[in-house]
C-alpha cells in the first residue's frame, strides 16, 4: 500500500506545490484583467485541479482559468451587465462542452499538425520570459498570465519591455535572479542527488529564500525592500462573501446563448490544444483521451458557473510547470487544487509575503525550457515544410494571441501539405526522348496545375506513357486535361499511350 502511494507523496506531491506558486498569481491576474471579482479566479483554479483533474483521462494536464478567454470574459460581462448573468453562460457553456464529448467532437484534438504544437510549445515559451521580464523588474503593470501581444494597458509585449527597464527595482531584479539561479542549482547533479530535493523543488526553495531575502531587506536595506504593491495580493474574501450564484432569467436570449457557443467552443479548442501538447512533453508519452477531456472540462464550467467562477480550460503553463516540477500522475494536478482551497482559507497573510519578481523568475526558467535553442535547430534539419509552419506558428502567436496564432499555423500546415501532394501525385521521368508520366495517388483538380506542367515539359518529337491505371480516384479535370493533351498531341509530333490494365479503377485507364 505505501508503495503504491509512493509517487503522489515523492513526486506529485512536491509538483503541486510548485503549479500552486505558478497558479495562484494567474488566477488572481485573469480574473482582475476580466473585471471579474478576484474570487472567480480562485474558484476555477481550485474546480480545475480537483474536478477536471479527477475526471480528466490527463495525467500531467492542469485546468483552470485561462488567459486566452480573458477579452471574451470581459466584454460578455460589460455586454451582460452583469457577472450573475454571465455565470448562467458559464453553465451553459459547460454543458455544449458535454455535448461535444458525447458526439467525439474531441477527434479535432488529432488533426493538429506536430511542427503547429511544437510551435505552440515554443511561442509560449518566449511569450512566458517576455511577459515576465518586466515582472522581475518590478514593473508590473501588466496583469499575471497575460498572453495577448496587445495588452489591456494600450502596450505590447516589447513597448512593455521599454517601460520596465526606465523603471527598475533593483530588490526586485535580486529576488528574480535570486530565483533563477536557484532553480537552475536545483537541477544540476549534485543537487538532484540530494534527498531532500525530492521533496522541496527548486520553485518551492526560490521562493521560500525570496521571502526571506526580502524580509532582509524590509530590516536593514528598506530602499531594496519589495512593498505589498509587488507582492502577491490575496485580500480576504471571506469578508465580502466569497461564492456568487448565477442568474438563470434570460439566460436564453440571443446574446446569453452567443456568449455560452463563443466560451464552449473556444474553451473546448484550447483544452485540445493544451493536453495535445503537454502530451507530447509527457516523459512517458501517454495519449489523453480527447472526448473525456471534452466531458471532464463541461463538468468542470458547470460546476464553476453555478459557484461564481471563471470558465476554465486546460492551460499550457500550470501543465509544464507540473512537468518540469517531476509530477507523474493526475494527483499533482488534484493536490494544487486542495492546496490552494487551504491556503485561501487558511494562510491568506503568508501568501502574501511572497514577492512577484520571484514567481517570475520562475516562469522565466519554465519558459526557456519550451523554447532552447535546440528545437529550432532539430526543426530546421527536418526540411522547411516542418520548420516554416514551425516559425510561423511561433510568430504568430508571439504577435497576436494562441487561437489566432494556431489557426495560421494550421494554414500553412495546410499549404505544405498540399504542395508536396502536388509533387508526389504526379511524378515525370525520362529516358532521351521517352517520357513516362504517372500517378502515384488519387488526384483531383488540385493537381490540375501540376498535371499541366508536367504535359508541357514534354517536347516535340518524343513519345510519352501516361501511367494512371493504380488511381482509384481521378478527377474529371484530369480526364479532360489529359483527352485535350491527346488531341492537341500530334500538333508536336508527340506519341502517346495510356498505359491501361484490367484492374484499373478509371475506365480511361481500364483494359477493355
Amino acid at each position: 500500500m505505501i508503495n503504491e502511494f509512493k509517487p503522489i507523496w515523492s513526486s506529485d506531491l512536491p509538483s503541486s506545490l510548485v503549479v500552486f506558486l505558478v497558479a495562484l498569481p494567474l488566477c488572481l491576474g485573469i480574473a482582475l484583467a476580466s473585471g471579474a471579482p478576484l474570487a472567480s479566479g480562485l474558484i476555477a483554479g481550485a474546480l480545475g485541479g480537483v474536478v477536471a483533474g479527477l475526471l480528466s483521462g490527463s495525467a500531467l494536464s492542469v485546468s483552470g482559468p485561462a488567459a486566452g478567454l480573458t477579452s471574451i470574459v470581459f466584454s460578455s460581462i460589460q455586454d451582460l451587465g452583469s457577472f450573475n448573468q454571465f455565470l448562467a453562460c458559464v453553465v451553459l457553456a459547460g454543458v455544449l462542452q458535454l455535448f461535444f464529448g458525447y458526439i467525439r467532437a474531441g477527434v479535432i484534438g488529432h488533426f493538429f499538425p506536430l511542427s503547429v504544437i511544437k510551435g505552440m510549445l515554443a511561442a509560449i515559451g518566449l511569450i512566458l520570459i517576455l511577459k515576465q521580464i518586466p515582472h522581475a523588474a518590478g514593473y508590473d503593470a501588466d496583469f499575471e498570465g497575460d498572453e495577448n501581444f496587445i495588452q489591456v494597458d494600450n502596450e505590447n509585449t516589447f513597448t512593455e519591455l521599454v517601460q520596465a527597464f526606465q523603471s527598475l527595482t533593483m530588490g526586485s531584479v535580486i529576488i528574480a535572479v535570486l530565483s533563477i539561479l536557484v532553480v537552475l542549482l536545483w537541477e544540476t547533479r549534485k543537487f538532484k542527488n540530494r534527498k531532500f530535493s525530492k521533496y522541496i523543488s527548486g520553485a518551492l526553495a526560490a521562493v521560500i529564500l525570496s521571502v526571506g531575502v526580502n524580509a532582509f531587506f524590509l530590516r536593514f536595506f528598506p530602499l531594496l525592500a519589495i512593498q505589498s504593491s509587488h507582492r502577491v495580493s490575496l485580500p480576504n474574501f471571506f469578508t465580502a462573501g466569497f461564492f456568487t450564484t448565477p442568474d438563470f432569467a434570460s439566460f436564453l436570449s440571443t446574446k446569453s446563448l452567443m456568449i455560452s457557443v463563443t466560451l464552449a467552443v473556444v474553451a473546448s479548442l484550447e483544452s485540445l490544444l493544451s493536453v495535445e501538447a503537454i502530451d507530447k512533453l509527457d516523459p512517458r508519452k501517454r495519449i489523453t483521451p480527447l472526448n473525456r477531456e471534452l466531458k471532464a472540462q463541461g463538468v468542470t464550467n458547470i460546476l464553476s458557473g453555478l459557484v461564481g467562477g471563471l470558465p476554465v480550460t486546460a492551460v499550457i503553463v500550470r501543465g509544464t510547470a507540473n512537468i518540469a516540477a517531476g509530477a507523474q500522475t493526475k494527483w499533482s494536478a488534484i493536490s494544487h487544487g486542495l492546496i490552494l482551497v487551504l491556503v485561501v482559507m487558511l494562510f491568506p497573510s503568508q501568501i502574501n509575503m511572497i514577492p512577484l519578481a520571484s514567481l517570475a523568475g520562475i516562469l522565466i526558467t519554465i519558459g526557456y525550457k519550451l523554447t532552447p535553442i535546440k528545437l529550432y535547430k532539430d526543426l530546421w534539419k527536418r526540411g522547411l515544410d516542418q520548420f516554416i509552419p514551425f516559425l510561423v506558428t511561433v510568430l504568430a502567436i508571439l504577435f497576436t494571441n494562441l487561437l489566432v496564432g494556431i489557426f495560421i499555423g494550421i494554414l500553412i500546415s495546410i499549404y505544405f501539405v498540399l504542395r508536396s501532394n502536388f509533387k508526389t501525385a504526379i511524378i515525370l521521368v525520362n529516358d532521351e526522348d521517352q517520357y513516362l508520366l504517372k500517378f502515384t495517388r488519387d488526384v483531383s483538380f488540385l493537381n490540375k496545375s501540376s498535371l499541366r506542367n508536367a504535359l508541357e515539359a514534354v517536347p516535340n518529337n518524343s513519345k510519352i506513357i501516361i501511367d494512371g491505371s493504380r488511381s482509384h480516384f481521378i478527377d474529371t479535370d484530369i480526364v479532360e486535361t489529359i483527352k485535350d493533351f491527346v488531341a492537341s498531341s500530334h500538333f508536336k509530333n508527340i506519341e502517346v499511350e495510356l498505359k491501361k490494365n484490367k484492374h484499373a479503377t478509371h475506365e480511361l485507364f481500364r483494359e477493355k
